[in-house]
């Protein structure tokens, strides 16, 4: 597959959000899908209450669409890995669908409560398990950049929960910013569909990665500061899975860590903000999760979001490094 190819991967799912946004973004307007901020957030975001989310359901009928097509076009047929990417995908797509929707429609604001949407996400891992173990899928790991590598068998099926849960809830607190997540989440996506690339075997996916990166790009039109539209639990959700997805069916599992830095970052920060306020009763952040800690030491939004940008192209490119060149 030539890099023509994948150009054109990206460029039309890219169209596919540019043009379907301006279509969808006022009727979210109109059936008043507001976004409710958090109180003991930073003032400055006061402003964007109201403004249209569930966005993501933009990003996710991209993919789906450019996928599809992509992979028909270059191979004729559909792999049980893009179906089960896909599944990912919709699958906590929809979990995160259910909690914009109740957030926003039924003017619950904490949507579903943590319980529920962790046994939603546990059971889509489990399914996910399922089928490639049907498929005999490898329960080895690999230390990146080394051949050395551990069957851990069953404990694979406890990986996978773990990689899926956690990248989806990492992912999710991720997106707190105009163009925060969009653009670290394209980043990463963009560094797994090289890696992909260059195994040959995996077309499709990085067929799919791409999609992502392309559909992202698209919603940043619309995302980046001043945001007119939020893509909600809808799709910070569904990205946070996908990507983990990914990182399963190319034997990348550690790798997510590196390439998904930010995410681990982000996650970390707020384990570390409660984990100091319930022993010692002090807060190590001025607020978590570390892009608020920012705002409020007095970064502007765009410099906070263009910071966390670079930071996550490092790591995309520490992880690209570390398999391509070392391993």
């Amino acid at each position: 597959m030539n890099i023509s190819i994948l150009i054109i991967t990206i460029a039309i799912a890219f169209l596919f959000t540019v043009l379907f946004s301006p279509i969808f973004i006022p009727f979210l307007r109109r059936l008043k899908f507001g976004q409710s901020i958090r109180e003991e957030g930073p003032k400055s975001h006061m402003k964007k209450s109201g403004t249209p989310t569930m966005g993501g359901i933009m990003i996710i009928f991209s993919v789906v669409v450019t996928s599809l097509i992509m992979a028909m076009k270059l191979t004729d047929t559909i792999s049980y890995e893009l179906w089960l990417l896909l599944f990912v995908l919709l699958g906590y797509g929809l979990l995160g669908f259910l909690d914009d929707f109740i957030k926003v429609a039924m003017k619950r604001n904490l949507g579903l409560t943590s319980k529920q949407k962790m046994i939603g996400q546990v059971i889509i891992a489990l399914i996910f398990f399922y089928i490639i173990q049907i498929h005999d899928f490898s329960t080895a790991i690999q230390i990146p950049g080394t051949s050395i590598q551990w069957d851990i068998g069953w404990g694979y099926a406890l990986l996978i929960i773990f990689m899926l849960v956690g990248s989806s809830n990492a992912v999710n607190l991720t997106d707190g910013l105009d163009g925060l997540l969009a653009g670290t989440a394209a980043i990463a996506f963009g560094a797994f569909g090289i890696l992909a690339w260059f195994s040959s075997q995996q077309i499709e996916i990085t067929i799919f990665s791409l999609t992502v990166v392309g559909a992202l790009l698209g919603f940043l039109v619309f995302n980046a500061h001043p945001a007119k539209v939020f893509m909600g639990d809808t799709g910070s959700l569904a990205l946070g899975g996908a990507i983990a997805a990914i990182a399963i069916l190319t034997k990348l599992e550690i790798l997510l860590v590196i390439i998904g830095g930010v995410f681990v970052i982000e996650t970390l920060s707020v384990i570390i903000q409660v984990i100091s306020f319930k022993t010692t009763g002090k807060r190590v952040f001025r607020m978590s999760p570390l892009h608020h800690h920012y705002e409020l030491l007095g970064w502007s939004e765009w410099r906070v979001v263009t910071t966390f940008w670079l930071v996550g192209l490092l790591f995309a490119a520490l992880g690209i490094y570390i398999e391509v060149w070392l391993g």
